[in-house]
């Protein structure tokens, strides 16, 4: 009996096998460094396009501040050189060497102070209203996320049932109501027509003499006062979550991997859990992101409606007066929420199916 020769492994680089590729490229090809270069890269291209927007609407923050000081009786070269000493922007300032500032306070996270209050650093300004808009938008898609995902599995589930019939056409006429006419109607309705509830009570953000703090207090009174625009944004989504989930679940459940998991007699909810609910939940998790940033973009009928002062209300008043720092600032602030949400949903959802990290590699 002989021994057979063993050849011994190619080596890297040899005919048959493909060198292994160099460190700078494997990072630059790396999916989650993918995904961050284009975040990146979209934040930039925002922030360009709103620094040119704003210096291409007509006036700029002297004219609008000369403007309003002649309504006083000024004469219009008095009220300009007022307004030349009072505003911080030189009109004849070349547009690359704004642009330079700009982009440097974008980097360094320094976006100056105020135009129409010199004073007044503009992060501490926007602070003052963001924080509020995110609690009653996120508090929001958080709920129609969770109702809306549940109610659509269900249906999927029960399609062409009772409940099923009910709960569509609910559903679409929910989806096609704009958030700010819901908060109309539920003030018109609720507090004039039915006297629900006092409407002048729960305007604002906070009762008169409640401090900010983390308390129970703080707390109540908090979402006491955002009750109303929680509920626009809720209902007004939820309808369009419950359809994307029955169709998103009813496509899944015809897949041969679900019959399978039948086949061999798994449980339902097993079935449910780990073959259907998470498949259908993967490709809609981008949306969520989408969703938030949707809201917090037309969260300013709605906060002027309900009079609850939040960045939609601030940053149309920053429009107003041309208050360029500001609106730069609010938008790049905002841009950046909705990439940097989509981001950690599309690492989310390629860790969980890493399927679409190769995908996207061949590609």
């Amino acid at each position: 009996m002989t021994a057979e020769t063993v050849a011994p492994p190619p080596r890297a680089g040899t005919k048959g096998t493909p060198p292994p590729r160099p460190l700078a490229v494997r990072i630059w090809r790396n999916y989650a460094f993918k995904r961050i270069r284009q975040a990146i890269f979209t934040i930039w291209f925002v922030a360009t396009g709103t620094f040119f927007l704003a210096r291409l609407m007509p006036g700029d923050p002297i004219d609008i501040m000369a403007g309003r000081l002649t309504e006083s009786g000024m004469t219009h070269a008095q009220a300009r050189g007022i307004a030349e000493a009072i505003v911080p922007y030189d009109p004849h300032a070349s547009w690359y060497v704004q642009y330079l500032e700009f982009m440097t306070g974008v980097v360094t996270f320094n976006y100056g102070n105020m135009m129409t209050r010199p004073s007044t650093e503009v992060t501490d300004y926007i602070m003052q209203y963001l924080p509020w808009t995110l609690f009653s938008v996120g508090l929001g898609v958080l709920i129609a996320v969770f109702v809306g995902l549940g109610v659509g599995m269900i249906m999927a589930y029960r399609r062409n049932g009772t409940f099923d019939h009910i709960m569509t056409p609910i559903a679409s006429f929910l989806a096609g109501v704009p958030n700010y006419l819901l908060a109309a109607a539920v003030v018109v309705i609720g507090s004039t027509w039915l006297g629900l509830f006092s409407f002048a009570n729960m305007r604002g953000r906070l009762s008169p003499g409640v401090e900010t703090g983390f308390n129970m207090v703080f707390i109540g009174d908090a979402l006491y006062h955002a009750i109303l625009p929680v509920f626009a944004y809720a209902v007004t989504i939820t309808g369009g979550w419950m359809l994307t989930m029955k169709a998103a679940t009813t496509e899944i459940m015809t897949e041969d991997y679900v019959m399978v998991a039948r086949a061999r007699g798994l449980k339902g909810w097993r079935i449910g859990s780990n073959y259907i609910g998470r498949n259908a939940i993967l490709p809609l998790m981008p949306q969520i992101a989408l969703a938030l940033g949707t809201l917090i973009g037309g969260a300013v009928l709605v906060e002027r409606i309900l009079n609850y002062p939040g960045i939609g209300g601030m940053f149309l008043e920053s429009i107003n007066q041309r208050d360029y720092p500001v609106i730069q600032a609010t938008t790049i602030i905002l841009a950046s929420t909705v990439v940097i949400a989509n981001l950690i949903c599309d690492l989310l959802a390629s860790r969980l199916d890493p399927r679409i990290r190769l995908d996207d590699t061949e590609a």
